[in-house]
């Protein structure tokens, strides 16, 4: 049976089946770990893990601790207070149509973070007016229609992580500006941070960046420094807004004070600095990495919001979640009648009823003619349909991108 403990209820002999925080705030080589003694608790303690997920089929039961089954329901019970949250309405470019363009984006971007980064590497200062050309393109898009760009900057090959990994996290951040009705100048710089948040990878090692395997202490450490020198390039950028620094520094600064680099707490971190670390958290569970594999956007969701209050603002989160959804355009969602479909737009009515473009028919086991599905109106034979689950594309070999 899984259980969820509190990490001052480790002892040996617990088998721990998930340690429950996010992949670049350990450097274990997987998150299942069998305690073997007081030294292996001290470690995840110093890494600032709060609470962790057990196995007791595997090792020493906790007998007072609540079921993953309870912990999953107390915090859908918590999502679905925000189910009826209004989404903005407006007028807005169709998705099919902003695609085209949020290609277009996507490709340039990419050129210019890559040719960015070689220039840092070879010491030269970055060019702050590439840098807002491509945030302002990437801000139009998302003005004109955010699910398109952001649903596009979840695809990346592992290779290019980087490179699509500080887009998306722009994008999202972007979008998360404009959702709590920040300026635009506030928003251009909070994109502008998003962009450039990671430039301090340039240098690490490319084989500790790339490593598939477990980090050493030491490696760990030094993926730890790209804050700080993302900060030391960035300071040489004369005319780089105060927030966008704050978006680069405190990207891996958490609540409890368990982040890197300096372990601020609470409001010692930034606004700004809140913002990106969800939006970098999101992001990174939700993309495939040379050492881990991806998870849904919706699990990723539900992640950061069992993780708010202990490593991000619970308020913030949830500010988040509405802004891109419980279901995110281009999920997979079961529906309660047994057909497979990806959400392609939010809908008004609330989160649990977005626009269903329904392609499978689970039931019959087969690919049908495409058709949209409003979940916030019946059918014309009068039947209201809902979202059961979420899927993984892969089990139905379903690629979600293809049918926006």
């Amino acid at each position: 049976m899984i259980k969820k403990i509190k990490v001052g209820q480790l002892k040996p002999g617990i088998f721990i089946d998930d340690l429950n925080c996010d992949w670049l705030h350990h450097p274990f080589i997987s998150n299942k770990i069998k305690i073997k003694n007081e030294h292996d608790i001290e470690k995840i303690i110093k890494h600032g893990i709060n609470e962790v997920y057990i196995d007791t089929d595997k090792g020493l039961d906790v007998a007072e601790a609540p079921t993953k089954k309870d912990v999953d329901r107390e915090i859908q019970g918590e999502l679905d207070k925000l189910t009826d949250t209004k989404l903005k309405t407006g007028s807005r470019a169709l998705l099919k149509e902003e695609l085209v363009r949020a290609r277009k984006i996507i490709k340039e971007s990419k050129e210019t973070i890559h040719n960015i980064m070689d220039d840092v590497k070879l010491g030269k200062q970055i060019e702050m007016k590439q840098v807002e050309t491509i945030v302002e393109k990437i801000a139009d898009s998302i003005f004109q229609n955010k699910d398109a760009l952001i649903s596009l900057g979840r695809i990346k090959q592992k290779d290019e992580y980087t490179y699509m990994h500080s887009l998306s996290v722009c994008a999202l951040l972007i979008s998360f500006a404009e959702h709590l009705n920040l300026d635009y100048k506030t928003i251009r710089a909070v994109g502008i941070g998003g962009l450039l948040h990671d430039i301090g990878k340039v240098k690490v090692p490319i084989e500790i960046l790339n490593k598939e395997g477990a980090l050493s202490e030491e490696e760990f450490n030094t993926i730890k420094e790209h804050v700080r020198d993302g900060c030391n390039i960035l300071e040489q950028c004369k005319s780089l807004d105060d927030i966008s620094m704050y978006v680069a520094a405190h990207h891996h600064e958490r609540l409890n004070g368990s982040g890197y680099p300096d372990s601020l707490k609470g409001d010692e971190i930034s606004i700004f600095g809140q913002m990106s670390a969800v939006a970098d958290v999101y992001d990174a569970l939700s993309s495939d990495r040379c050492y881990k594999d991806k998870i849904i956007p919706t699990e990723a969701l539900r992640k950061l919001f069992e993780w708010s209050n202990s490593y991000f603002k619970k308020d913030l989160v949830e500010q988040f979640i509405c802004c891109v959804g419980i279901y995110p355009v281009g999920t997979l969602v079961c529906l309660k009648s047994g057909m497979l479909g990806i959400v392609v737009d939010h809908g008004v009515k609330g989160l649990l009823y977005p626009i269903i473009r329904v392609v499978y028919d689970t039931r019959k086991r087969k690919f049908i003619t495409p058709y949209d599905r409003d979940l916030s109106r019946p059918s014309d034979t009068g039947i209201t349909d809902t979202i059961l689950n979420y899927e993984a594309p892969e089990k139905w070999n379903i690629s979600p991108e293809m049918y926006l």
